[in-house]
């Protein structure tokens, strides 16, 4: 299996030993690379600064100047601290594989090196560069507008000082290029936070697959295969994969609500709304054996539907997988302030500290790191749906006594 790259990518491999250095050079040219070589540490970073590779491969055991060494000092240089490396080592001490990440090593491969694991990481980490330097870009462009937005606004108010007669229209004017200020730096905090998740969150599932599948050739090339096993993995490999598209599903939904303006509210049939969104959650439902109790009868408020169920899909989520083992939960609505209804989900879980709850409904911060199975998008767009439907959310919760989410919506 030969797997296509984008032409015009250099890498540079810095390893002493001629063999791995002649496999390393046919292999990776014959897959449609430019392939440079150093054969020591010194070398290695004078060539890295003078051409800039794409990404480098660098054997850890070096005579002179080991890996390690040549890695810190290429993360010390301003021209070469974004090119990926890849550690490639014989050590299996974890503690060594620690320290190369500290360093700032973005992968290890394991001599022997294996044909398609290594094609697949260089892959990889050259996707995951090239967007991140993509992502890189655009925030600089968005900088540039920002600067120049800020400009124009300083230009406005010194032409104001000496037109009063046009006193009224500059302020106008100066407050939209303010709230266009504010929307690009927002889009710059979303963008930076959108880099950090695409890398983290599909880099896992994706590094589960790449060994997932590996694993399932390998027993497919055995004599006698296990079937338990192949059927374990292949389960795990759908996991993964049905994990990457609810993180590409939430990154949708999210680009969709910045750009939607117009918006046909109206009042809503929450018992439909929460029944739908029960038949979505069925499965975690089941796997987790929860017990629901709903109102016999709900309040009617206005808003728009489709996202209103997004909003209880994330509540009731995170209560199915944080309410505790065999999770109880209890749906209801009250009249807390005029005119406006208060939904809420309430679970019996272990309870959010102050710091937890302050932390609550931000952009990619998750609701509990530990046994997560998900990313930190749920509850920032929750947020974000609500206040654009003129309502708010929060929750009330004390360690030990679970936890009570509610959003609010306008009444009929």
């Amino acid at each position: 299996m030969t797997m296509t790259t984008l032409p015009q990518d250099t890498l540079l491999v810095i390893d002493d030993t001629p063999d791995n250095v002649n496999f390393l050079l046919k292999f990776l040219t014959a897959n449609g690379f430019k392939v440079l070589i150093a054969e020591d540490g010194e070398d290695g970073i004078e060539t890295a600064n003078y051409t800039l590779p794409n990404l480098i491969l660098l054997d850890i055991m070096m005579p002179d100047m080991n890996g390690f060494e040549v890695c810190q000092h290429l993360k010390s240089e301003e021209k070469t601290r974004n090119i990926p490396i890849i550690f490639m080592t014989a050590l299996a001490n974890t503690a060594d594989k620690v320290k190369g990440f500290e360093l700032g090593a973005a992968d290890y491969i394991t001599k022997p090196i294996q044909h398609e694991e290594l094609l697949s990481r260089v892959n990889a980490h050259l996707n995951l560069h090239k967007l991140q330097l993509q992502l890189t870009q655009r925030n600089q462009q968005l900088q540039a507008q920002t600067e120049q937005l800020q400009q124009e606004i300083q230009n406005r108010q010194k032409a104001e000082e000496s037109l009063q007669d046009s006193n009224h229209a500059l302020a106008e004017k100066t407050i939209e290029l303010q709230d266009c200020i504010e929307e690009l730096e927002q889009r710059n905090l979303e963008l930076d936070a959108f880099a950090r998740t695409v890398a983290h969150d599909l880099k896992n599932p994706l590094s589960n697959l790449n060994s997932l599948i590996e694993l399932v050739m390998r027993e497919f090339s055995q004599e006698q295969m296990d079937f338990n096993s192949i059927g374990i993995w292949l389960d795990l490999i759908e996991k993964s994969g049905d994990k990457m598209f609810r993180i590409v599903d939430a990154l949708l939904l999210l680009a969709r609500m910045s750009k939607t303006t117009d918006l046909e509210i109206e009042p809503l049939d929450m018992s439909l709304i929460v029944e739908q969104t029960l038949q979505r959650l069925s499965t975690m439902h089941d796997e987790h054996q929860t017990q629901i109790d709903l109102p016999k009868t709900w309040p009617i408020a206005k808003g728009y539907a489709p996202w209103i169920e997004e909003v209880w899909a994330n509540y009731l989520s995170n209560g199915i997988k944080y309410g505790g083992e065999s999770p109880h939960l209890e749906l209801g609505a009250d009249n807390p302030d005029a005119g406006m209804i208060r939904f809420w989900v309430r679970d019996q879980g272990k309870g959010l500290s102050e710091k937890q709850q302050e932390q609550l409904f931000t952009p990619f911060t998750r609701l509990h790191r530990e046994s997560l199975d998900g990313i930190g998008l749920g509850l920032s767009i929750v947020r974000q749906i609500v206040e654009k439907l003129g309502g708010q959310v929060g929750v009330d919760s004390q360690i030990g006594q679970g936890s009570l989410f509610y959003f609010t919506l306008p009444s009929k």
